[in-house]
């Protein structure tokens, strides 16, 4: 027994001194990612300005819940991107490659604008910063998801080395895996990152065909899925090595409140509120002993926000149902809040599993309000006209049949109020500015079911704009002064 003891333990020792210390591995993974440093020259490396073109895809704007996500023509792209100050701006020219889906633009052509830095996201639309906190996630995760990021963020946020892996998470905001190919070079980043929609939402980003730019490799051809589905097919065309790169969020933007708990609510016939503040809107509805709010936009917290004002406005009534006008994110992105409140979601049955699925889905990145009640919501679908009635009012629920924006675009009528509320369709212009010269094909669609359908409208409620009269709508197909 003795000699059986002493062997064990002359194994256990030998066993201890043949592992190595603690120190010994965290150089073994410092030599791995100094190689990958290397092979990319990414040490001398502080700023890189990288131009393209190709193809974009707007996520969650797809026609029809649950298909690729629709495509747009990319040209002058140029991307500067700043590690030390973690700031990153992306210009571009973007036109619709298909008529389907939303996405903008609707027609024609438009100049994108969008900066991160720091803690703030933004966008520039005409001669405006506009504060994009939604965004704040996303980009970030695209500035360190670059090849060259990936070196650096690892460094920055105690990532790990594991066989051909790199891997690091910021709190609360996204976390990644970049995988390393035979030469040194990423080759493939996996990723995740919050979404109001889908709890967590998996990014894919392949790199192939590097090029040397004096002693600094960059990939020539970048493609990226969102979901699943294509969300980039870029060729990049040049790049620069340490080019001027102040990108520093605007006075307004870094002094500006949260964009999402904004409120104001106008009164539009009696127990019918137009509750707006923002970019989206959404209209409280009044019943005899319920209260029903037509959109849920956004996030949590502008859904919260809309919630705590419906409540104000009805009272002791319990908030019934949401309805929702499509499943594009930006209009859908607060219906897991609604659904944590316990409030039935009204949906066309053809997005109905799309949100089955969306409200049951896991939140890891940044647990949301769905995710912390850990509650099962509840989700009516119809497909071409749905009811809502009691002694109060009569709420008429109808599908957009046919317009390319979504196949489950639905717009909600209130025949004794002669008020009609729809998103996207139709947006008016500020007052006294001038429609687009080229229409907008849904808009045209959109007016010629109010006609089929013989509604009579005397006041829009779109869920971007403002209220205007029925005639406005007629200005905006060009059949009026």
């Amino acid at each position: 027994m003795k000699t059986r003891i002493t062997i064990l333990i002359a194994v256990v020792a030998m066993v201890c001194l043949m592992a190595p210390a603690p120190s010994a591995a965290q150089n073994a993974q410092n030599v791995r990612l100094d190689a990958v440093a290397k092979a990319l020259g990414a040490s001398g490396v502080k700023s890189l300005e990288i131009t393209g073109d190709g193809f974009t895809y707007a996520i969650g704007q797809s026609a029809v819940p649950g298909v690729p996500w629709p495509k747009f023509n990319m040209k002058d792209y140029v991307r500067t991107v700043n590690y030390e100050a973690a700031a990153s701006s992306e210009v571009l020219l973007r036109s619709r490659a298909e008529a389907r889906g939303g996405g903008l633009p609707a027609v024609g052509e438009v100049k994108q604008q969008l900066f991160v830095a720091g803690d703030q996201a933004w966008n520039v639309v005409g001669d405006n910063a506009v504060a994009a906190p939604i965004a704040l996630a996303e980009r970030q995760f695209q500035l360190w998801a670059t090849p060259h990021g990936i070196v650096k963020g690892a460094a920055l946020y105690d990532g790990t080395v594991k066989g051909r892996t790199i891997s690091f998470a910021v709190p609360g905001r996204f976390r990644l895996t970049a995988t390393v190919d035979g030469k040194n070079l990423i080759q493939k980043v996996d990723g995740v990152i919050p979404n109001p929609v889908l709890g967590d939402l998996r990014m894919e980003i392949e790199y192939s065909d590097y090029k040397d730019f004096g002693g600094v490799k960059f990939p020539m051809k970048i493609t990226q899925t969102g979901g699943g589905m294509p969300a980039l097919d870029m060729t990049v065309t040049g790049v620069k090595v340490n080019p001027a790169a102040e990108i520093v969020a605007p006075d307004p933007v870094r002094q500006a409140t949260s964009p999402y708990t904004r409120v104001t609510t106008q009164s539009v016939a009696d127990g019918v509120w137009y509750v707006t503040g923002g970019t989206h809107h959404s209209v409280v509805i009044a019943m005899a002993d319920h209260a029903i709010v037509v959109e849920a936009p956004l996030n949590d917290e502008r859904a919260l926000t809309v919630l705590a004002a419906a409540r104000t406005l009805v009272g002791a009534k319990p908030i019934k149902y949401v309805v929702v006008s499509h499943h594009h994110f930006d209009h859908s992105g607060g219906v897991r809040a609604f659904g944590a409140e316990g409030v039935t979601v009204v949906t066309h049955e053809t997005a109905r599993p799309f949100f089955e699925r969306a409200l049951a889905a896991r939140a890891t990145v940044a647990p949301d309000h769905m995710a912390k009640a850990n509650r099962k919501a509840t989700v009516e679908g119809f497909r071409d006209k749905h009811v809502l009635s009691d002694a109060t009012r009569t709420v008429e629920i109808h599908s957009i049949a046919g317009n390319q924006h979504a196949d489950d675009i639905l717009m909600v009528y209130l025949p004794k109020e002669k008020l009609l509320i729809q998103s996207d369709v139709f947006t008016p212009v500020a007052p006294n500015a001038q429609y687009p010269s080229t229409i907008n094909p849904n808009t045209v669609h959109f007016a010629e079911t109010i006609q089929k359908l013989g509604f009579s409208v005397e006041q829009h409620l779109p869920l971007h704009g403002r209220v205007v009269p029925f005639e406005e709508l007629n200005k905006a197909i060009g059949r009026g002064n």
